[in-house]
């Protein structure tokens, strides 16, 4: 697996091998496998400086900074500050 980053700051849709596609948030990480580097849009990303490849299985090798530190919550609703009235009405 190729680990991919997304070096500017707009979200970007970056078209993959087999007609797929990968979404990446600025300065955000993915997978990709490997032979995929090589297709034509992705080559001409890397050429423009928006994306960098790298060999790396796990999403952390090669990452520095809050980049490597994972979410505390990610998923879900938070903690509801809304307090029901309790006792007789």
């Amino acid at each position: 697996m190729k680990t991919i980053i997304n070096k500017t700051r707009a979200p970007l849709k970056l078209p993959l091998p087999r007609g797929k596609s990968l979404h990446l948030g600025p300065g955000k990480t993915g997978q990709i496998r490997d032979g995929a580097e090589k297709h034509i849009a992705l080559k001409k990303f890397v050429e423009d400086g928006k994306i960098d490849i790298f060999e790396g299985g796990d999403n952390q090798s090669g990452i520095t900074g809050d980049a490597s530190v994972p979410h505390a919550t990610t998923h879900g609703q938070g903690k509801s500050s809304f307090r029901q009235k309790q006792g007789d009405r």
